[in-house]
């Protein structure tokens, strides 16, 4: 088994370099890039510009991009387009090696410090949100399986449908238009108030929780309403197999079964995608954050996305993929803890 781990730990390089370039080379080539966008800016200037000559009698000068060719070349080389896109990119993974992310062309500072202040949040929103899913989901699955088609079944599968049918975003509209502009119980968005330097330690972990609250509803109703069903189905599986009959019929009482055999086993697909939940430590819902104005990493991406901000795109795909690699490691680690048959070879 350590073999195992071993090799799969030595392919995360490689595939991050895979992951890594192949976003590099599609933002070399998508139109609108950065290049693209001084161009068009530098031309709109210069039709300004001419207008404003031409309405004083001058003479229109500007013509074409507005840019000489010293100006086109100096802008490649801040945007780093003036080399082949093979080139570029080992030069980024030059910089990569010895930390450094790049400056991010929108807001003039380094993509790492930008990563770096939006992490605690993103880090607060991720873990509370695995940590209650887990806490809760699993012992509420296992309830609905062992009480299936009661009436505690039946209106926590109505609780729960109707979290999973409706979109965190629109969920998170929703209440800000209720909870928030129309009865003021909760702040309209963002992660803590304007003067929370000021307040008490107290007094600020009651201006976070009060922000928090809503986003975290959005967060938790789609992953709530998955985790709870599976769990609640492979219990069920489980608890109808044969190997439950046998250890019933030599003398172990039906709880001691569920909760020694049954419920161990059902813990297997928990485990299995506990490595995907962990990419929503780093990445969250660029939606909800949009909506509830929480300056994470996921509203950071969406807008290094519109902004063609690609060193901050290429930052963020690198510490997403690695995460999600090591995640999966993690997740086969759980397997093999959870389920002692499973060796991995």
């Amino acid at each position: 088994m350590r073999d195992y781990f071993l090799r799969r730990l030595l392919l995360i390089p490689p595939t991050v370099l895979g992951v890594t370039l192949i976003v590099f080379v599609i933002t070399r080539f998508v139109p609108g890039g950065p290049l693209e966008r001084a161009i068009m800016e530098a031309q709109m200037a210069s039709v300004g510009q001419g207008a404003q000559m031409s309405g004083s009698g001058g003479s229109s000068v500007g013509e074409g991009s507005g840019l000489s060719d010293a100006q086109m070349q100096e802008l490649k080389e801040y945007y780093g387009f003036d080399k082949p896109a093979i080139v570029a990119y080992f030069n980024w993974l030059g910089k990569l090696l010895q930390g450094d992310l790049g400056t991010s062309t929108r807001y003039q500072d380094s993509v790492w410090g930008q990563i770096k202040s939006r992490f605690p949040i993103s880090l607060f929103y991720g873990v509370t949100t695995m940590f209650i899913t887990y806490i809760v989901c699993i012992p509420l699955g296992m309830v609905k399986a062992i009480k299936h088609n009661t009436s505690i079944d039946t209106y926590s599968s109505i609780l729960v449908f109707f979290g999973y049918s409706i979109p965190g975003y629109a969920l998170g509209s929703l209440l800000l238009l209720f909870f928030s502009a129309r009865l003021g119980w909760f702040p309209m968005g963002g992660f803590k108030s304007i003067y929370f330097q000021d307040l008490t330690f107290f007094e600020k972990v009651g201006d976070i929780a009060s922000h928090s609250v809503l986003p975290l509803i959005c967060y938790l109703v789609g992953s709530f309403a998955v985790t709870t069903l599976l769990m609640k189905n492979h219990l069920m599986d489980n608890m109808a197999a044969d190997y439950m009959r046998m250890a019933i019929s030599k003398g172990l009482s039906y709880k001691e079964s569920v909760f020694k055999h049954a419920l161990r086993n059902s813990m297997i697909p928990i485990a299995t995608t506990f490595g995907q939940n962990i990419t929503l430590i780093l990445t969250g819902s660029f939606l909800i954050e949009t909506i509830f104005d929480i300056d994470g990493l996921g509203l950071l991406g969406i807008n290094a996305v519109f902004d063609r901000d690609y060193p901050v795109v290429m930052g963020i795909v690198f510490l997403s993929s690695l995460l999600l690699l090591l995640g999966n490691v993690i997740s086969d680690a759980l397997v093999a803890i959870v389920d002692p048959r499973i060796r991995f070879k």
